[in-house]
Protein backbone atom coordinates (compact mmCIF):
# COMPACT_ATOMS: atom_id res chain seq x y z
CA UNK A 1 0.00 0.00 0.00
CA UNK A 2 1.50 3.16 -0.68
CA UNK A 3 0.87 6.56 1.16
CA UNK A 4 0.65 10.21 -0.05
CA UNK A 5 1.90 11.51 2.79
CA UNK A 6 3.87 9.07 5.01
CA UNK A 7 5.17 11.58 7.22
CA UNK A 8 1.93 12.67 8.52
CA UNK A 9 0.59 9.09 9.02
CA UNK A 10 3.47 9.01 11.30
CA UNK A 11 2.95 12.19 13.10
CA UNK A 12 -1.38 11.08 13.47
CA UNK A 13 0.37 7.44 14.73
CA UNK A 14 1.84 9.06 17.51
CA UNK A 15 -0.99 11.52 17.87
CA UNK A 16 -3.31 8.64 18.76
CA UNK A 17 -1.00 6.49 20.63
CA UNK A 18 -0.33 9.40 23.16
CA UNK A 19 -4.67 9.98 23.63
CA UNK A 20 -4.38 6.34 23.87
CA UNK A 21 -1.91 5.97 26.30
CA UNK A 22 0.15 3.78 24.71
CA UNK A 23 3.93 2.93 25.36
CA UNK A 24 4.89 2.23 21.95
CA UNK A 25 3.69 2.71 18.31
CA UNK A 26 4.50 1.29 15.00
CA UNK A 27 5.36 3.55 12.05
CA UNK A 28 6.54 2.31 8.37
CA UNK A 29 9.98 2.98 7.87
CA UNK A 30 11.90 5.75 5.61
CA UNK A 31 15.06 7.16 6.25
CA UNK A 32 13.40 10.49 6.25
CA UNK A 33 11.34 9.49 9.20
CA UNK A 34 14.34 7.77 11.02
CA UNK A 35 15.80 11.68 11.10
CA UNK A 36 12.75 13.35 12.49
CA UNK A 37 12.46 10.66 14.91
CA UNK A 38 16.07 11.65 15.56
CA UNK A 39 15.40 15.22 16.25
CA UNK A 40 12.27 14.06 18.60
CA UNK A 41 14.46 11.74 20.57
CA UNK A 42 17.04 14.62 21.03
CA UNK A 43 15.07 17.73 22.19
CA UNK A 44 13.26 14.80 24.56
CA UNK A 45 9.90 14.37 23.46
CA UNK A 46 10.58 10.81 22.71
CA UNK A 47 12.24 7.98 24.79
CA UNK A 48 13.40 5.80 22.33
CA UNK A 49 13.36 4.59 18.55
CA UNK A 50 14.37 1.13 17.13
CA UNK A 51 14.60 0.19 13.40
CA UNK A 52 12.54 -3.61 13.14
CA UNK A 53 12.94 -5.26 10.26
CA UNK A 54 10.27 -7.20 8.41
CA UNK A 55 9.84 -8.96 5.11
CA UNK A 56 9.48 -6.04 2.50
CA UNK A 57 10.08 -2.38 4.31
CA UNK A 58 11.14 -2.28 7.57
CA UNK A 59 9.19 -0.50 10.62
CA UNK A 60 10.26 1.86 13.20
CA UNK A 61 9.06 0.93 17.10
CA UNK A 62 8.65 4.32 19.07
CA UNK A 63 8.66 4.63 22.52
CA UNK A 64 6.92 7.65 23.96
CA UNK A 65 7.76 9.52 26.81
CA UNK A 66 5.42 9.94 29.91
CA UNK A 67 6.40 11.62 33.34
CA UNK A 68 3.54 11.59 35.76
CA UNK A 69 1.33 10.22 33.77
CA UNK A 70 1.60 13.21 31.48
CA UNK A 71 2.83 12.77 27.65
CA UNK A 72 6.00 14.81 26.95
CA UNK A 73 4.03 15.92 23.43
CA UNK A 74 1.91 18.29 23.62
CA UNK A 75 1.00 18.89 20.35
CA UNK A 76 2.10 17.43 16.46
CA UNK A 77 1.25 19.93 13.41
CA UNK A 78 2.54 18.71 9.71
CA UNK A 79 3.24 22.45 8.06
CA UNK A 80 4.26 21.26 4.77
CA UNK A 81 1.75 18.88 2.88
CA UNK A 82 2.29 17.42 -0.62
CA UNK A 83 -0.25 19.82 -2.14
CA UNK A 84 1.04 23.03 -0.19
CA UNK A 85 4.74 23.32 0.41
CA UNK A 86 6.05 25.65 3.09
CA UNK A 87 9.38 26.97 2.72
CA UNK A 88 11.57 29.16 5.18
CA UNK A 89 14.23 31.46 4.20
CA UNK A 90 17.42 31.53 6.43
CA UNK A 91 16.49 34.60 7.65
CA UNK A 92 12.68 33.52 8.69
CA UNK A 93 13.11 30.42 9.88
CA UNK A 94 10.20 29.60 12.25
CA UNK A 95 9.78 29.80 16.71
CA UNK A 96 7.44 27.59 17.76
CA UNK A 97 6.13 28.69 21.04
CA UNK A 98 8.86 31.18 20.92
CA UNK A 99 11.33 28.64 21.31
CA UNK A 100 9.58 26.25 23.47
CA UNK A 101 8.84 24.05 20.63
CA UNK A 102 10.71 22.65 18.03
CA UNK A 103 10.55 22.74 13.98
CA UNK A 104 12.02 20.20 11.70
CA UNK A 105 13.49 21.41 8.76
CA UNK A 106 14.77 19.93 5.43
CA UNK A 107 17.40 21.58 4.52
CA UNK A 108 20.33 21.29 2.10
CA UNK A 109 22.67 20.11 5.46
CA UNK A 110 20.32 17.74 6.21
CA UNK A 111 17.39 17.39 8.52
CA UNK A 112 17.78 19.87 11.41
CA UNK A 113 15.73 21.29 14.00
CA UNK A 114 15.27 24.92 13.81
CA UNK A 115 18.13 26.08 16.62
CA UNK A 116 20.35 24.04 14.31
CA UNK A 117 19.12 25.72 11.24
CA UNK A 118 19.51 29.02 12.65
CA UNK A 119 22.98 28.41 13.79
CA UNK A 120 24.08 27.11 10.05
CA UNK A 121 21.98 29.66 8.58
CA UNK A 122 20.23 28.05 6.76
CA UNK A 123 17.03 27.78 5.31
CA UNK A 124 14.54 25.09 3.71
CA UNK A 125 11.19 23.20 3.93
CA UNK A 126 9.65 23.44 7.35
CA UNK A 127 8.18 19.45 7.90
CA UNK A 128 6.45 19.75 11.33
CA UNK A 129 5.94 21.55 14.52
CA UNK A 130 6.36 19.67 18.29
CA UNK A 131 5.39 21.23 21.45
Amino acid sequence: MSLTDPIADMLTSVRNALQANKETVDVPASKLIGHILEIFKAAGYVEDFRSLKTNTQGTFKIYLKYADKKSAIIGLKRISKPGLRVYAARNRVPRVLNGLGTAVISTSKGVLDDRQARKLNVGGEVICYIW
